[in-house]
């Protein structure tokens, strides 16, 4: 079986903090990787601004990055699950 392709992440936002952006917590033993708390109020505030009114192109660009980001997070968590509760059976 050929082995999964990582999600592509193009460039990180300008706005992501290099050093405390992402967190590690576990859940039954199994790492989970979330963005920190201030990755989750920018991207809060950038919904909460989309709501009122059209964003900026810049902030469109930083929103879609953080998804992107989201995608990778999630990517990484399945792959670690998968591994830890199924280690004869090392697919995603």
């Amino acid at each position: 079986m050929t082995p999964p392709l990582l999600p592509n992440l193009q460039s990180l936002p300008a706005t992501f903090p290099l050093e405390g952006a992402i967190s590690i917590e576990f859940q039954e033993g199994i790492p989970i990787f979330k963005a920190s708390n201030i990755v989750q109020n920018r991207i809060a505030a950038l919904l909460a601004k989309q709501q009122i009114s059209p964003l900026h192109p810049q902030e469109e660009q930083e929103l879609d990055s953080y998804e992107e980001i989201d995608d990778y997070l999630s990517f990484l968590n399945r792959l670690a699950r998968n591994i830890l509760q199924n280690p004869n059976n090392q697919t995603v």
